[in-house]
Order: structure tokens, then sequence, then C-alpha cells
């Protein structure tokens, strides 16, 4: 196999894997708080984690780590994984559908290999640069082009509270222009239902690698632009295809 289907090989198994850990959810999680009192991790976090850096480095003990439950090794191979062990665990907490598991890997030039794994609605996306993104199988293509008055927005919320009169404000522009807006709860599902055209845009603030690695390069491939926006002192994610890309960008002066 070529160095990209080896890698994509290696993400979906380990993927797979880690989401069935996930799925044989205990009757009493144990949760603690990180940014803020909302913002929570439980052990099923922390052993996804576990299991997916074991099984890799199992395979590459030479590249590196980085994962939202502090997996962090430098990598002397040319490739570092970027990981999410369990992305919507506030979904997971609640017994609600779209967390998932999401893993990417990179090189100098950027993510090579992306994959979201969510059981709770039988979906496995994966892509690799240059070779496009597939849900189940089936290529994809994100919706293009589409009009303003025509948009189902994905979004989201951060945490920390002072942080949302921005975002509100933010959305408050859109929702009286747009179809509608869905809050999935989990990033990497929301880019990569802008790569199957389940949703026509997702745009959010405070996200971080391991939250946009996958899902970004799945949307990226199905042929949704990718872009980052500092508003406000915050950062924030935009996806859509081109055409709706644009006029989101024009709508909210950014």
């Amino acid at each position: 196999m070529s160095d990209k289907a080896e890698l994509l090989d290696l993400a979906l198994r380990v993927g797979k894997k880690a989401a069935q850990l996930l799925s044989a959810r205990p009757d009493v999680l144990e949760v603690s708080t990180k940014s803020s009192d909302v913002d929570i991790v439980t052990q099923m976090d922390k052993a996804s984690e576990a299991l997916i850096v074991s099984s890799i480095l199992a395979e590459r003990p030479h590249d590196g780590m980085i994962g939202e439950e502090g997996a962090d090794r430098e990598s002397t191979s040319g490739i570092t994984w970027v990981i999410d062990p369990l992305d919507g665990t506030v979904n997971y907490f609640y017994g609600l559908p779209g967390w998932n598991v999401s893993i990417a890997a990179k090189d100098k030039d950027g993510v090579v290999v992306g994959v979201v794994v969510s059981p709770t609605i039988d979906s496995t996306w994966w892509a690799t640069r240059g070779g496009g993104s597939f849900l189940n199988g089936k290529k994809l293509q994100c919706n293009d082009p589409v009009e303003l008055n025509r948009t189902m927005l994905a979004t989201g919320f951060a945490y920390e509270s002072d942080k949302r009169l921005l975002q509100i404000d933010l959305i408050g522009k859109l929702l009286p222009q747009i179809r509608d807006i869905r809050r999935i709860g989990a990033a990497a599902v929301d880019l990569s239902f802008v790569g199957s055209g389940k949703v026509d845009a997702y745009f959010e603030s405070g996200l971080n690698e391991w939250d946009i690695a996958a899902g970004g390069l799945i949307a990226q491939e199905a042929g949704a632009i990718l872009s980052s926006h500092v508003v406000g002192g915050q950062s924030f994610t935009l996806a859509a295809g081109p055409h709706l890309h644009q006029i989101l960008k024009n709508t909210l002066g950014i």
C-alpha cells in the first residue's frame, strides 16, 4: 500500500476500535471539568485516547501525537497524529447521538488522512489529501452553489459564557436570512456533514486543532472551503462550498 493508504487503514481500524470501546457506555460516568463548569471530560475520553495512542504506536513507534486529553509526543518519522478521542463529550454524557472518534495524520504540508467514526448515526467518514472524501464508502461532494436564503447552517457555542455574546451576535445576523440552523454538538461531525451535503455550511468559534483536523480534510476534499477568522479576539472557523463561503464572509463582515 502507499503511505496514504497505510495511514488511512490504520486510522480506520483504530477509530472503529475506539468507537466500540465508547459504545459500551458505563452506567456511571466519572466527570471532571476543563475550561469551564460545563466543559467536561470523562474516564471514557481518557480511555479512548489511551487506546488510540497505544494502538498507533504499536505499529508506528516513531510517529508524533497531539491529543485532546494530553497526548503530546514529538515525531521522528515526519507524521504526527491529531486525535480527538471523544468529540462531543456532552452528547455522550447525555446519551445523545453524534459523538464520535476523530483521528487525523499530518505531515509538514498539512493533514494527509482524516477519519471520523460516529457509531450512533452509523457513519464513518474518511478522506485522504488529494484523494477525495467518503461516507461509508460513498464518494462525497459538498452542496454548491447554495444561496444564503437556502442555507442550512451548523453551528455551536463556546463553553465560556462570556464569549457567547459575540457568537450570538454573529449568528443573529445570519438567522433572519437563512433557511435554518442546526446544533449538532460535535465539530468533527459538523464538518463532515458539510462534506456530505447534510448541511450547507458550518460556523463556530473556539475550535482546537483536534476538532478540525479530520473533519476539515473531509469537508475540503468534498469541495468545501475551510477558513479561519479572528473576530473580537475570538478565532472562528467557517466551512462551506465556494459560492456560499464568499457570501457568508461578506454577510458576516469577516
